[in-house]
């Protein structure tokens, strides 16, 4: 990503609502998996950090991010208590083969190149029984300032990601949009920006405490659906997979 886009990512994630509803949702689902006690967890990508205290939860956290600087950030927001570790997908994982219970990919897929390489490097992690939870950004037509912006190389349809999968040998148990509730404004917002050209998208910064405080509340509850139910669209795509 643009270095501006983590130092964004540092100063936002822990108040913007879609950072803090997203976790709520998976928190949630994370809690259905039904994972082993002290399970080994490994987050790929795991930018400036944000997720890593709800991750450890669930049992042992690692992570994995490129970027010299936001891991560092990383490290000093958790104070140091996670093994956070250099590398790049798909070849340069720093972590034994089948080592994990649950390996997570939140976000990070639509970055990379070879996509279907880093599935199958992602499979190679997973212990037996384990899980791995992966969220893109759905729908190409949505593409938007912030996605050049985020150096991303693709959105995804639900049929595309399905068959990628499929071809990396993973075994999908649950795939579904979700942000599902404020699709039609986010959808409004794309197509504004594209009609204004601007180079920036609309609500990348954090709102006002009122707004952010309800669009946080209308996200979040989307953890009693996501994981139970198939969303038929959304700004965003979630796959759990074996």
């Amino acid at each position: 990503m643009d270095p501006s886009a983590y130092r964004e990512m540092a100063e936002t994630e822990g108040r913007h609502w879609w950072f803090t509803a997203r976790r709520e949702i998976l928190s949630s689902l994370i809690d259905r998996l039904e994972l082993p006690r002290e399970a080994r967890i490994v987050e790929i990508g795991c930018g400036t950090g944000g997720n890593l205290e709800m991750l450890s939860a669930f049992g042992k956290v690692s992570a994995m991010e490129t970027d010299d600087g936001a891991r560092a950030v990383a490290a000093e927001k958790t104070g140091g208590r996670f093994d956070l570790r250099p590398g790049r997908c798909p070849r340069e994982i720093p972590f034994a083969a089948r080592s994990f219970d649950l390996v997570c990919l939140l976000d990070v897929l639509e970055h990379i190149e070879e996509d279907l390489a880093t599935l199958q490097a992602v499979g190679a992690l997973l212990a037996p029984g384990g899980h791995a939870v992966i969220t893109v950004p759905a729908y190409r037509w949505m593409w938007s300032a912030h996605d050049e912006f985020l150096h991303h190389k693709r959105r995804y349809s639900a049929g595309e990601l399905r068959a990628k999968i499929a071809a990396s040998g993973l075994r999908v148990t649950a795939l579904s949009y979700f942000n599902t509730l404020l699709f039609p404004l986010a959808a409004m917002a794309r197509v504004k920006d594209r009609l204004m050209n601007r180079d920036r998208a609309s609500g990348t910064g954090v709102p006002a405490r009122p707004l952010n405080s309800l669009l946080h509340r209308v996200f979040s509850a989307e953890r009693f659906l996501v994981g139970r139910l198939t969303l038929p669209f959304g700004v965003s795509l979630l796959a759990v997979v074996r």
